[in-house]
């Protein structure tokens, strides 16, 4: 198992260009099941979720050209049904999340469908219960088999009236990519609003799905017969963007974010001005000045600033390990809510033996006392629970004093393009090491 070598406390400077949004990239990756056409994708991460999904389109016997580094072409001409039976295909698919989002696309065209049990992140249950009430609404008859996966199957789905229990994400991409060739007409209320799903609407239209709502939390969608080719490219990820800020914050360092994709960040930059950092807009880039310290806002009654998930519009959960670790070394205090998933906070007990100091009220909240300059953290031993928690922990090495080691680094690579070497661009000491 692969590791970092972190020597930090030293100030880093330069350019950094985000990569492409991993949480969009399995969404639309899914969605070239849908045609028999070809589909170019551009901007796409490479990282070890989105190749294991690739891996898994491969597999089936979808046609895959890589163009460039971020570029493939694909053509679902002649997919192979049964692989879905395979023991490959359960093996592989149960290693990874985005494996669901393969489940519309397969229902609506080959009227069949296998869901794995979640795999990815360690952070606490994962429901699929909005993804299989919608399949179900829809038309499709639905089993869990003693082999660990859900079967799908149908006669032909028919558009419904859709009242999602959550607004999932990946539930509500996977319902828009069922309805888009069922029969007649479906409303998804409550449906996610991320960009990334109002990227998988926008470029289902453009290959010829009728899609109204797009950006709002009722869409309607009108069932058609067949989709066409098209071209596409990923937004820069919102999380990496959010992860630099965090950064150069924690590490008092001059980094520029390139191409950051500013219109699609929504109240991202917002949270951490609530921290006290500087970031300065020029054009679509993001100018994070060297600060010696920053003060956390306080509520106007002179209450302790509370920092929380909420679905889009509102502060993305992918970003509040983040936005923890960067309160550290904050002039202030702040209480960190994480509502959407009850483990998602434990990696704090690390940060603690780092010299932070955090208060863990329960499995959703935590308080971090900042630091400011008092004192400095100190470099130790730890292992990455999952994808967030582990580039929170290297934000945190960067800034300590002496070295760290962080093992299990193959959840970071599972979202971050080589992170590595992207952070010695900046200046960062580090070194991936591989038994």
């Amino acid at each position: 198992m692969s590791l970092f070598e972190v020597k930090g406390g030293k100030p880093l400077k330069g350019e950094i260009i985000p990569q492409g949004a991993k949480n969009e990239a399995l969404q639309i990756i899914s969605a070239v099941l849908l045609t028999p056409e070809k589909i170019i994708l551009h901007n796409i991460p490479d990282i070890i979720d989105v190749n294991l999904l690739i891996e898994l389109l491969i597999e089936m016997k979808v046609k895959v050209e890589r163009l460039n580094r971020d570029t493939c072409l694909f053509q679902a001409d002649d997919v192979d049904v049964d692989y879905l039976h395979s023991e490959a295909f359960h093996k592989k698919s149960g290693k990874l999340r985005g494996a669901v989002m393969l489940a519309g696309p397969m229902l609506t065209r080959f009227k069949k469908a296998y869901i794995p049990k979640p795999g990815g992140d360690k952070i606490g249950r994962r429901r699929l219960d909005t993804h299989i009430i919608g399949f179900e609404k829809l038309g499709a008859d639905f089993n869990y088999h003693q082999d660990g996966f859900f079967h799908l199957t149908t006669s032909g789905l028919k558009g419904a009236h859709l009242l999602l229990d959550e607004p999932s994400v990946t539930g509500t991409a996977n319902l828009i990519m069922a309805a888009v060739m069922a029969k007649g007409t479906t409303t998804i209320y409550n449906a996610a609003c991320e960009p990334y799903v109002q990227q998988l609407c926008k470029m289902l239209n453009r290959m010829g799905a009728k899609i109204s709502g797009i950006g709002s939390n009722l869409l309607y969608i009108n069932g058609v017969n067949y989709l066409a080719g098209t071209t596409h490219t990923m937004l820069p990820d919102m999380i990496e963007v959010g992860s630099f800020i965090g950064l150069a914050a924690m590490t008092q360092s001059d980094i520029i974010i390139k191409n950051a994709g500013i219109e699609h960040l929504g109240v991202i930059p917002e949270k951490f001005r609530q921290l006290g950092i500087r970031l300065n807009f020029i054009g679509d880039d993001i100018h994070i000045p060297a600060q010696e310290y920053y003060e956390v806002q306080k509520y106007l009654d002179g209450g302790v600033l509370t920092i929380y998930d909420h679905p889009w519009p509102g502060f993305t959960p992918d970003l509040l390990s983040i936005v923890l670790v960067t309160a550290i070394r904050a002039r202030g205090s702040v209480l960190i809510h994480q509502k959407m998933f009850e483990s998602r906070l434990f990696f704090v007990d690390k940060l603690i033996d780092m010299g932070a100091q955090i208060i863990l009220c329960d499995p959703h909240r935590a308080v971090v006392i900042g630091l400011e300059k008092e004192q400095h953290l100190r470099g130790i031993t730890m292992s990455s629970p999952d994808i967030r928690a582990g580039v929170a922990l290297l934000i945190a090495a960067l800034s300590a004093k002496g070295k760290s080691v962080i093992q299990n680094i193959d959840q970071i690579d599972r979202g971050y393009q080589n992170i590595d070497e992207r952070l010695r661009n900046l200046g960062a000491d580090i070194k991936r090491i591989t038994p």
